[in-house]
């Protein structure tokens, strides 16, 4: 007769793992937690313990609670105490790339994988660049975790950013703000989302704006105080607001000075009034950089910032905007607006100090001066 076996109750059941999942990368990691059925010894859970003699006059030990378990990463290894970033003074000029390499003792490609992962902040700013150009004084920090990657800004770049303001260049085609509540996407409307991944009561407010179809430095005020103390003394404040401007046709005089008197259309076209002190006074400065028997690249200086002040003074010039249809143009060879505002200079409204804002010329501009470049398209 078969006798059967009875259990032992030593048996052990080795339980899943569940693995965690992680983004080292961004700095993010996200854990998954799963609940134990009970203690690692499970077989005296709830078991009543009998009372044993005491075979001495020691004191009987207290109870410790056992120790919390540390997290686990996933494969089970365990987390390393997370090292401070490291802070490191600039003392005399630089590029960033020189700087780590001297500091980090690292190879090239290296150093440049730590930039991209976003480990590299100045001044407490992650930077991506390598040819960042570093001053005296300046603190670059390194740490051992990559920054949590910011959504990308789309026809956007930030040219400088402070406590009080933002100084962008925008793209052709990209609105500065929404005219209504619309869902277009706008520089403005990036830019507040920009803010507020530091703080969601974070706000900005449009300083000046730049057509659609402009393209060029632009910039934005953090608070309302600082955008009213710029706009009520835009004159002073503002000491270069410089174009250029690709036009049709031969410009005739290498330089000249626009004046009229801007008014609007009931279709929110501006046009020069023919009467004296009839609208708004708009002033434009240009100077002639290039030309042949098509177009005439212009240098254009803003005296006053009146709506579509540029494109309507082109118009009158005789010499619309290239890709302008809305002021006289017939070309389309640019597939944009021929505008793009170069320079922007102003004295900061808390600081006080200078600040002067060049970007390059849109290469499209200079295409049409090329030895190869093909006849206008009308």
């Amino acid at each position: 007769m078969n006798k059967r076996k009875r259990p032992t109750g030593n048996t052990s059941a080795k339980g899943k793992a569940t693995t965690g999942s992680s983004t080292a990368r961004s700095g993010r990691s996200t854990f998954t937690s799963a609940k134990s059925s009970g203690p690692s010894s499970s077989r005296n859970t709830g078991a009543t313990q009998k009372p044993i003699a005491a075979k001495s006059s020691a004191a009987p030990k207290k109870s410790v609670a056992p120790k919390p378990k540390a997290a686990k990463r996933s494969g089970n290894s365990y987390y390393r105490k997370q090292e401070p970033p490291r802070p490191y003074k600039v003392t005399e000029p630089d590029e960033l790339l020189n700087f780590l390499l001297k500091h980090l003792k690292s190879g090239r490609n290296a150093v440049k994988s730590i930039l991209g992962r976003g480990q590299v902040s100045v001044d407490q700013k992650v930077v991506t660049k390598f040819n960042l150009e570093l001053t005296p004084g300046q603190i670059v920090t390194i740490s051992k975790e990559g920054a949590v990657a910011a959504p990308s800004l789309t026809g956007i770049n930030i040219l400088h950013e402070d406590d009080d303001l933002i100084v962008i260049r925008k793209e052709a085609g990209l609105l500065s703000i929404a005219a209504d509540k619309s869902d277009d996407l706008t520089a403005y409307r990036q830019l507040t989302e920009h803010v507020r991944r530091t703080d969601a009561l974070n706000r900005i407010f449009i300083v000046h704006r730049l057509d659609r179809d402009t393209s060029g430095v632009m910039m934005f005020a953090k608070s309302e105080e600082v955008q009213q103390k710029l706009q009520e003394n835009w004159k002073e404040n503002v000491q270069e607001r410089v174009y250029v401007a690709l036009v049709e046709g031969t410009v005739a005089k290498e330089e000249g000075t626009i004046s009229s008197w801007l008014k609007e259309t009931k279709t929110l076209k501006m046009y020069s009034s023919p009467r004296p002190n009839d609208g708004q006074h708009a002033i434009t400065h240009y100077k002639r950089l290039q030309s042949n028997r098509e177009f005439s690249l212009l240098e254009v200086r803003l005296e006053t910032g009146r709506k579509n002040q540029i494109r309507v003074h082109m118009e009158d010039l005789g010499h619309p905007i290239a890709g302008d249809r809305k002021y006289g143009a017939h070309t389309r060879t640019l597939g944009r607006l021929g505008l793009h505002a170069r320079v922007l200079s102003f004295i900061h409204p808390t600081s006080g100090k200078l600040m002067r804002f060049e970007t390059d010329i849109p290469k499209q501009f200079l295409y049409p001066f090329r030895n190869d470049a093909p006849s206008a398209k009308v």
